[in-house]
């Protein structure tokens, strides 16, 4: 597979030099040369494997002759060792032989080591990542902007890999408590992984990084690569999870179009999705759930884009005023506003709205949500009101609960356990920089730590 800038076709590059390099020379996004299309015959074998087996099949049709077949499946084993659940908000799993009339699941991607659906991309994109360099014998540095989860997933999927530093880049109280915990804890002080606390938005941080790749000196200097979802390498194992869940839940429900809600901030996620639908998953329709922070509902509103600058909300990692991926999801359906509407439909929601839901669906079900899943599952409820017929409706749920235990315990009046590894990791004690959101002052701190 070849990647071609979204701004330039003629710029091409293999999946190994998109991966390290991050973005093409013109400063665009890479994207697939083209995206296989799988006959449901094909369909039908995928899934019948396992999680890992078919993500490593799917990956052998997007990366390039570094990863042989061996290699993807020994490198997706390893990344998904973890369950992939869909679950009913009353717990029970996928299984018509248990809730035959079942239509409303929450697919639960936080079964990872970081409890977030970033495990997926990180864990991947961090075995890629090092196979590659173990070949070439090439070192990196990545700049990581994170809102919450992806900074945690990315310095747990590259921790104490060699040849490889990591800094990952925060906003001053724009993550949650056990968020920012996880990020300022890994390792050890001299661990190649290290925590910046700018003092800013998530926006600043994302406008650092693009700042960094924008300096040719600092870039080469530093050998620089992004881990954030501006890095093809990040979304394309997005993709994955929605191909296959999408064949489990038509399997389970022939009869019924599947239609997925994500809460979402910087897009990747969707994307992947609608990658996976190019592919032939069985998905009908995608919901897109925002909070206050919505410039994507807007666009499927009017048809107009507009960045702003984001505020901060209680889904804290979807506080994003200018989603990186959005040029991607217009070359996926080449700039044809109908063609967005046909597959999107999206809906925004505030914090007030959030906890409402978050209390009603524990009072009414006992299953307990986070707060970007609780948007994700109102923008569902949402649209199913003006559907007039059956659906199989799969909410994503990107987070375990327990990642906003200070937000969530407020809103239900009740102690969120921490599961073994959030309890350890709260028990440590940070380390982190704090800095303004200036490149120059992100370019002092690389010279001495980098």
């Amino acid at each position: 597979m070849n990647y071609q800038s979204h701004k330039n076709s003629d710029i091409k590059a293999s999946f190994g030099d998109a991966l390290l390099a991050s973005l093409a020379p013109d400063g665009g996004l890479w994207m697939p040369e083209e995206i296989p299309f799988f006959k449901p015959t094909e369909t039908a074998r995928m899934g019948a494997m396992s999680f890992a087996d078919c993500a490593a099949e799917l990956a052998s049709h997007f990366t390039d002759s570094n990863f042989s077949p061996a290699v993807l499946r020994e490198l997706c084993r390893d990344a998904y060792n973890f369950d992939v659940p869909m679950v009913t908000l009353s717990g029970e799993r996928l299984d018509p032989a248990l809730a035959p009339d079942a239509e409303n699941f929450v697919l639960e991607l936080f079964h990872g080591p970081t409890l977030a659906f970033k495990d997926f991309a990180a864990r991947f994109m961090g075995r890629a990542a090092s196979h590659l360099m173990g070949t070439t014998k090439q070192k990196r540095t990545i700049l990581v902007a994170t809102s919450g989860d992806t900074g945690g997933a990315i310095g747990d999927a590259f921790l104490d890999q060699d040849g490889i530093n990591v800094f990952i880049l925060f906003p001053k109280g724009g993550v949650s408590k056990v968020q920012e915990q996880q990020l300022t804890t890994m390792g050890t002080a001299r661990s190649n992984v290290k925590a910046i606390c700018v003092d800013g938005t998530f926006d600043d941080c994302q406008q650092l990084v693009k700042q960094a790749f924008g300096d040719r000196k600092l870039t080469q200097d530093y050998s620089l690569m992004s881990a954030n979802s501006i890095n093809v390498g990040r979304v394309i194992p997005q993709s994955f999870y929605y191909f296959w869940t999408s064949l489990q839940a038509k399997a389970a429900y022939p009869k019924r179009p599947i239609v997925y809600s994500i809460p979402s901030g910087n897009l990747g996620n969707l994307t992947g999705g609608l990658i996976a639908r190019k592919m032939g998953a069985p998905i009908d329709r995608f919901v897109i759930g925002n909070n206050v922070n919505d410039p994507f509902v807007d666009y499927l509103s009017t048809g107009v884009y507009t960045p702003r600058p984001s505020v901060p909300t209680l889904s804290n990692a979807m506080d994003i005023g200018r989603p990186n991926n959005f040029p991607r999801i217009l070359s996926l359906f080449d700039d044809v506003y109908a063609d967005v509407l046909d597959v999107c439909w999206g809906a925004s929601f505030t914090d007030q709205e959030t906890e409402r839901h978050i209390r009603r669906v524990q009072n009414e079900t006992g299953y307990i949500m986070c707060p970007h899943t609780a948007v994700g599952h109102l923008a569902m409820e949402q649209f199913a009101e003006d559907v007039g017929h059956p659906i199989t409706k799969i909410t994503v749920g990107t987070a375990h609960p327990a990642k906003f235990a200070d937000s969530v315990e407020r809103i239900l009046h009740t102690d969120i356990s921490l599961p073994n590894a959030l309890a350890k990791v709260m028990k440590k004690k940070k380390r982190m920089h704090v800095m303004a959101p200036t490149l120059e002052d992100l370019t002092d701190y690389l010279a001495i730590n980098a």
